[in-house]
């Protein structure tokens, strides 16, 4: 077996402190479970065994999650046959179990060599077992507000001696630091999980009105705590004419993604139900939102798509903001246009002030793109040089459908990870 990476000779008071320390802080700086559970495997070698292993429960019906390590990187390969391969080892099964839900720790001095036909299956995995050379194991339960997290297991081989009463209590102290923070980060997964089931049972396919192409995109930030309420919606009106919506609820984690689920029920509602425009529409979503309390904050762009209006198939859009990006009009000939307006208070606010449509036309071959502001500030741009970006990126895809045209921008404009939500909605109006 290879020198240890980390010191394993008995440890002073001290040291102990100190390794304490080193652990709290190592986990406390993941909200991932997996990245913990990892932390606390390798934090374990060989201070307190030669090879150990993390399993955490999911307790939500999500598969659990398991870590390893070894002190000799090269017989971690032994380690993942062993883990793979076993079929009913008493270490690892009745012992398991038995520590996830006891309050002590469960401790076998040792651990026999032989374990016999029915423990382990014959070859990889049971050459596998002898290379490692287990003595001793040492399960820890990993519990925290209550409930079993999973099992901290330490196993010691070769010659190395069984961990003594200062080793137990030293891998119990271990174990309590360690099981509040996998617990936090479990929590905190599933809410990320939670938020992102909702966020995504709301970005549905758009419908195809005729003579529209319309598409849509939504890029989910890489960071699991960014999770938002970016959204977009379409929806063909009782007049024929089409809505299109665009937004961004302030803040992430579960409450955004519920909070644009009521804001993007609202929107589509009281548009669908209400002859007026879409300022009118945006000034009635804030008076629901006052008159419920619903406390949310959020941009919004809501435009209207109307029927084509003569034979050359021209067709008014009329739009209204509040407080969101402006839309980009991508020609047929390839030049862009920023629909710029004056900006106008976002919804939620409760500051009096009037809200105005605004017109202009769209003719066959035009592409009109909404958009929210991680698209737009990507790569920590501010919001005109990245809308300067993206109108330069749309030049040259005046002929691509409109789903084509929203891949090849957001290839042309995003880094792989993203720092924040990004929603699209495209509509093309196709050629006569």
């Amino acid at each position: 077996m290879s020198g240890p990476t980390r010191d394993d000779t008995p440890a002073t008071g001290g040291d102990r402190y100190r390794f304490l320390a080193e652990v709290t802080w190592a986990l406390a700086e993941s909200l991932d479970t997996a990245t913990a559970a990892d932390r606390l495997a390798r934090l374990a070698v060989p201070q307190l065994a030669d090879w150990a292993t993390v399993t955490v429960v999911a307790g939500d019906g999500a598969p659990g999650t398991v870590a390893r390590a070894h002190r000799d990187p090269a017989r971690l390969a032994d380690v993942d046959t062993y883990l793979a391969g076993r079929v009913a080892a008493p270490r690892d099964q009745a012992q398991l179990a038995a520590a996830m839900h006891a309050t002590e720790p469960v401790h076998l001095t040792r651990v026999e060599p032989e374990l016999g036909p029915g423990a382990l299956p014959d070859g990889q995995v049971r050459g596998a077992w002898e290379r490692l050379d287990p003595r001793s194991s040492l399960f820890v339960p990993l519990h925290a507000r209550g409930s079993a997290v999973g099992v901290l297991s330490l196993v010691r081989c070769g010659d190395r001696p069984p961990a003594g009463p200062d080793d137990v209590a030293l891998a119990v102290e271990v174990a309590r630091c360690a099981a509040l923070a996998l617990d936090n980060a479990r929590l905190y997964g599933r809410q990320v999980r939670v938020a992102e089931t909702l966020q995504h049972s709301l970005l549905t396919p758009p419908p195809q009105p005729p003579g529209l192409e319309v598409a849509v995109r939504y890029r989910p930030a890489v960071s699991q705590d960014l999770v938002g309420g970016d959204w977009y919606d379409t929806v063909v009106l009782p007049d024929g004419a089409t809505l299109l919506v665009i937004g961004d609820v302030t803040g992430h984690g579960v409450e955004a993604a519920a909070a644009m689920a009521q804001l993007r029920s609202a929107v589509r509602t009281l548009a669908y139900d209400s002859p007026d425009g879409p300022a009118g529409t945006l000034d009635r979503v804030d008076r629901v939102l006052a008159g419920l309390h619903v406390g949310t904050l959020a941009t919004a762009l809501v435009a209207r798509l109307e029927a084509a209006t003569d034979a050359a198939g021209t067709r008014p859009l009329r739009w209204s903001s509040a407080g969101h990006l402006p839309p980009l009009l991508l020609a047929a000939d390839g030049g862009v246009r920023l629909l710029a307006t004056p900006p106008q208070r976002m919804l939620g606010t409760d500051r009096p002030g009037d809200r105005t449509d605004h017109v202009t036309a769209l003719g066959p071959g035009e592409t009109l793109l909404l958009v929210t502001d991680g698209l737009v500030e990507a790569g920590r741009r501010g919001i005109d040089e990245g809308l300067a970006r993206v109108a330069g990126a749309l030049g040259g895809l005046a002929g691509l459908s409109a789903d084509a045209l929203c891949d090849r921008l957001l290839s042309r404009v995003l880094p792989d990870r993203t720092d924040d939500d990004v929603a699209v909605l495209a509509v093309r109006v196709l050629p006569g």
